[in-house]
């Protein structure tokens, strides 16, 4: 893919998951955000800020403290910039009893304590950033 070209490439769960928490932190975002397992791969393409994660097998993940069941797909792709991972694509966030498309997670600047998911029929819900730290 040409998106690719250029890109930092790490294998296996544990350098991928450093190269994913470096990001994640160098951009501004909470580390648990994207609670990944079984890891394959993980790139960086600095000049444009696309990221992609492969991974053995979907995750949900239950974010306990505002009770929100997230799917993270075999395949995450998207661009990350300060405070922001625009067009996501292989993250789903349940709402009633559909599985609606996250493309963008946004954090305030100046920070508010809030972060933001967008989803592609523009429906944007806030939640504490904290609910997104990562599990210790």
């Amino acid at each position: 893919m040409a998106e690719k070209e250029g890109g930092v490439v790490r294998k296996g769960h544990e350098e991928g998951m450093k190269l994913a928490s470096s990001l994640l932190e160098e951009f501004g975002l909470p580390l648990g955000v994207l609670p990944l397992k079984n890891v394959i791969e993980v790139g960086f393409v600095r000049s444009s800020g696309y990221m992609w994660i492969l991974q053995k097998d979907k995750v949900e993940h239950n974010f306990k403290m505002i009770s929100k069941l997230v799917s993270y797909s075999t395949e995450i792709n998207g661009y990350v910039v300060k405070g922001r991972i625009k067009k996501l694509k292989g993250v789903k966030a349940k709402e009633l009893l559909l599985w609606p498309p996250v493309n963008e997670i946004t954090i305030d600047d100046p920070p508010t304590g809030k972060i933001h998911f967008k989803s592609l029929a523009g429906v944007t819900k806030s939640f504490p950033v904290e609910a997104f730290a990562a599990d210790k």
